[in-house]
């Protein structure tokens, strides 16, 4: 996939903003997605925050069942492709169709070759054995997992367009903007591949991050105000207005 066919799937000519709901229960995955599909985003990511992914697959259920037509991604906390492609493979021949997984680890190894990867070619063999039909954005140089040196950053991109759709980087932590470097670098290696962004979005700073990235996926920086888990659909809708407005402005 490259950056074209990316925003055309989701009809958005500007960065992509994908809301990320952390999940605590039913009703309130569900509220929170029902202001994502109030303000018009093109999408929404669940993450199990705070309890094992197989309790995450009910909730997973349930949204899906009340949002049959809204794109649908997930992120299980700490679970690569590896174990989670299976998992959606299953989800899916019951009919619970996710339509994106964002992995935190990727698993790229910046120091070996393509033939060197080893975990990140057995996730893409998981990929295709579980017949799960979806994007797959996996997290390099991510946030809390292992460290990469700036200086690999370039390779560790590279090498991620091999084995993903679009490839998810972010800052040092949660709520904490990606370094303009760092996204610079990112673009500058993986040529015409979707670049995800998944930490640090406000609607005060997405404007500097706009022209390199493809991908929004934000949560701190449109939630309510001090609370982790509910979305400010005020500040969901500043951002989804300056990204328009920044794709009105490149057509």
């Amino acid at each position: 996939m490259n950056r074209y066919e990316f925003h055309k799937l989701f009809k958005s000519p500007g960065p992509v903003v994908l809301p990320v709901v952390h999940v605590l229960d039913n009703s309130q995955a569900e509220r929170n997605v029902q202001i994502v599909v109030a303000e018009g985003a093109p999408g929404v990511f669940l993450i199990n925050h705070d309890f094992p992914y197989s309790q995450f697959l009910p909730i997973i259920t349930h949204v899906r069942a009340r949002f049959p037509s809204v794109f649908l991604g997930v992120n299980f906390l700490a679970v690569t492709g590896l174990q989670a492609f299976g998992v959606l493979g299953d989800l899916q021949r019951k009919g619970v169709q996710v339509d994106a997984y964002w992995a935190d680890d990727a698993c790229i190894d910046e120091l070996a070759s393509y033939q060197g990867q080893t975990q990140a070619l057995a996730i893409s063999q998981a990929r295709e054995a579980s017949g799960w039909r979806g994007l797959y954005l996996g997290g390099t140089c991510f946030k809390k997992q292992r460290e990469v040196a700036p200086a690999s950053y370039a390779d560790a991109a590279r090498l991620a367009t091999g084995f993903m759709d679009a490839v998810c980087t972010s800052g040092v932590a949660t709520g904490h903007a990606a370094d303009s470097g760092k996204i610079a670098t990112f673009r500058q290696a993986i040529g015409d591949t979707p670049l995800a962004l998944a930490s640090g979005i406000t609607p005060d700073n997405a404007a500097q991050y706009a022209a390199d990235v493809d991908c929004f996926m934000v949560a701190t920086g449109v939630n309510l105000p001090g609370d982790f888990y509910n979305l400010d659909s005020l500040r969901l809708r500043a951002l989804l207005n300056l990204t328009r407005n920044y794709g009105a402005s490149t057509l």
